[in-house]
């Protein structure tokens, strides 16, 4: 593992990185921004995860219906989960032309992060909470991580609209709405029926049902906040 000693990082940017145990020693952070799965953090001798955790439970209570095992809270994380997206998309649609198709910062565009959750939503809930194995939908967007794309049926050139891709997410999102409309307690418990292949997402398997729904759930709440995070960046760039 590198060391950096004495060093000058102003600026640094460290995407996908996996910083496990590593030890910042007297450095100086100002105006600094961390996105990220943060667990066990230590910041001059106080663990501060439970603190950002719980200020944004009291931000964002969604966070809790979602992280609840009942079915009708489910449903209602969901049912705000969409609605403060329709929300995000509206205010999209109100600005400057074309401002879903702008990243912000090296950051995926509205149009490329609804891709995401297109590609989210046939990894996690149809392939592990119902169990099926039919080709992924084509203009779904994964992280370079994820191997084999073509083979999932990814088509990486795909450059669809707003309009486009919302239209799969409507159909996506009714398969989910219909699901928890039936789902039962001891349901979300089994294990995910996830297929005996080695398709994306490997790591599924021996999860509860519940597991993954809450990959789905998160996964919108999570990239939602990136969305309007950058939305509100454009919106300053662009203000006269």
């Amino acid at each position: 593992m590198r060391r950096f000693n004495d060093e000058d990082l102003t600026g640094a940017e460290f995407r996908e990185c996996d910083l496990s145990r590593a030890r910042l020693a007297g450095v100086v952070m100002q105006d600094v921004e961390i996105d990220g799965l943060v667990t066990n953090m230590v910041v001059n001798g106080v663990e501060v995860t439970s603190y950002v955790e719980a200020e944004l439970d009291r931000r964002h209570p969604v966070r809790l219906l979602i992280r609840s095992d009942e079915p009708a809270d489910l449903r209602e994380a969901w049912r705000q989960l969409r609605e403060a997206w329709a929300t995000t998309i509206e205010r999209a649609r109100s600005m400057a032309e074309g401002s879903e198709d702008v990243g912000v910062d090296g950051e995926w565009s509205m149009v490329e992060t609804l891709r995401h959750l297109v590609f989210v939503h046939d990894s996690w809930f149809r392939r592990c909470v119902l169990g099926l194995t039919e080709p992924f939908t084509a203009m779904g967007l994964a992280v370079p991580l994820v191997p084999d794309q073509e083979g999932l049926g990814l088509d990486r050139s795909a450059r669809p609209g707003l309009g486009e891709v919302l239209t799969v997410r409507e159909r996506q999102a009714s398969e989910v709405e219909a699901w928890l409309a039936e789902v039962a307690p001891e349901q979300l418990a089994e294990p995910a029926p996830v297929p005996d292949d080695d398709r994306w997402p490997p790591y599924a398997k021996g999860r509860s049902v519940r597991q993954c729904l809450s990959t789905v759930l998160n996964e919108e709440w999570e990239h939602h906040g990136f969305c309007v995070r950058d939305l509100d960046k454009l919106s300053r760039r662009r203000a006269p």
